[in-house]
């Protein structure tokens, strides 16, 4: 995978019922972003700034934008620990890690590390918020990672986070869904 590419076919189940598929946003800009697991507070607080995110988007008739969430977990998993994000955006389990295989997310034991000594506010406020970590498994070392989809469904940007909790800035993923659709 690499900037220019066109994005592969993601078909996978979502937290409200439906299978996604991302030809349906052929003609849409958006964010697809890889999380760790469902209780990660780190993933947690930042699907909630993606949620206040498409809210912004979606109040200024910016219908033409997507954010996509997906999770390392069960989709049984997910609808239980992802039920405060449901309504807002499309949040998918990728319980064989497959798509986490084909776009090459890392996982980093360093990462892991660095992002929870580095980051301990954002996680214990995400605890505060009833994000509790309730799993000890390989996916504790999933680092998140970022894409930025145009229109034509091509690769803009690719982000690999180095820590736990590093995301693509806020900012510009929200400058680049508020960029005008080329049509």
């Amino acid at each position: 995978m690499h900037l220019g590419q066109k994005i592969e076919e993601i078909l996978l189940p979502a937290v409200d019922g439906s299978q996604f598929d991302n030809k349906n946003l052929q003609g849409k800009r958006y964010l697809l972003t890889f999380f760790r697991f469902a209780t990660c507070p780190f993933c947690n607080m930042r699907l909630a700034q993606l949620v206040n995110l498409k809210k912004e988007l979606i109040s200024e008739r910016l219908e033409q934008t997507e954010i996509v969430a997906v999770f390392s977990a069960t989709l049984d998993h997910l609808q239980h620990h992802a039920n405060k994000h449901v309504t807002q955006l499309p949040i998918l389990a990728d319980e064989y890690s497959e798509y986490y295989k084909k776009f090459g997310v890392k996982k980093s034991f360093w990462g892991a590390l660095k992002g929870s000594l580095l980051r301990l506010p954002t996680a214990i406020k995400g605890m505060m918020n009833g994000y509790i970590p309730k799993e000890i498994s390989s996916r504790l070392l999933i680092m998140p990672l970022s894409l930025l989809i145009d229109e034509q469904g091509v690769i803009q940007e690719i982000y690999y986070g180095k820590d736990e909790g590093d995301h693509l800035p806020l900012a510009q993923v929200e400058a680049f869904l508020r960029q005008p659709i080329l049509k």
